[in-house]
């Protein structure tokens, strides 16, 4: 089974599409566990009344959190307390998977025998149509190949907990969570397998770019100085490296 993890905070414009997306697998063995970080724009409310009526799969589980203390790193770990299949998933409320997401790359895992995968993904607009922009991946990464290319996106990656301890995939608190996991991962010894076919649709607003980009440097650099304990010629030398291909990713 597939433990489907979403974090969920204000997002009541995405989670029913999120839902009746997940529904809409060719893969059905799963369960979806949404864990709601106090959601204060109706959201929980929402979840609240689809409980009350009934109109939730048996497979999915709503997860209700107070204070808006947890972020996403918080949700996605109690997620993972909360899961119960051997695989892992992640997936970001806003974000859209190809109806043959999970089949296609549950296939590719047994096929690899691989512990932690991602996918190619496509950005997409602010209402998440395809804009043909496909971020590709390379076949396998390590530890060092990663810490100079950022292309593991959220929502495209899966784990197989029976292949490596799933402590490994709780996230810690920090600016940038899901980069400093991956990170953890690998170093770990770890190899990440990437399927080149794109089974996601990143969700990106036409400002989110220029809005986020300085927050990202800022984040990436504290990453190796703080977080991985790099010195500072070491940081500059794969910042330098992710800078670049950061920026090609986005043209």
């Amino acid at each position: 089974m597939i433990s489907i993890i979403v974090p969920v905070y204000n997002a009541v414009n995405y989670i029913e599409t999120t839902i009746e997306m997940v529904l809409k697998q060719t893969f059905t063995d799963w369960e979806m566990i949404l864990v709601d970080d106090d959601s204060n724009d109706g959201t929980r409310e929402l979840l609240k009344r689809l409980e009350e009526e009934n109109a939730l799969d048996g497979r999915i589980r709503v997860e209700y959190l107070d204070g808006n203390k947890a972020r996403a790193a918080g949700a996605r770990n109690r997620g993972l307390e909360l899961a119960t299949g051997r695989y892992i998933a992640f997936l970001d409320a806003d974000d859209v998977w190809l109806e043959d997401k999970l089949e296609t790359q549950l296939a590719f895992m047994e096929e690899k025998g691989a512990a932690f995968s991602f996918t190619a993904y496509e950005f997409g607009d602010e209402e998440a149509r395809g804009t043909g922009k496909i971020v590709n991946v390379p076949d396998k990464i390590t530890y060092r190949e990663a810490l100079s290319r950022t292309v593991i996106f959220t929502s495209t990656t899966m784990f197989d907990t029976e292949r490596m301890d799933k402590e490994l995939i709780f996230m810690p608190d920090i600016a940038s969570e899901d980069t400093a996991t991956w990170w953890k991962i690998l170093k770990s010894g770890i190899t990440g397998y990437g399927l080149g076919k794109a089974l996601v649709i990143y969700r990106r607003p036409a400002n989110s770019l220029s809005s986020n980009k300085a927050k990202a440097v800022v984040r990436i650099w504290n990453l190796y100085r703080k977080a991985e304990g790099l010195g500072v010629i070491e940081s500059a030398y794969y910042f330098c490296g992710w800078a670049v291909r950061a920026t090609f990713r986005r043209l």
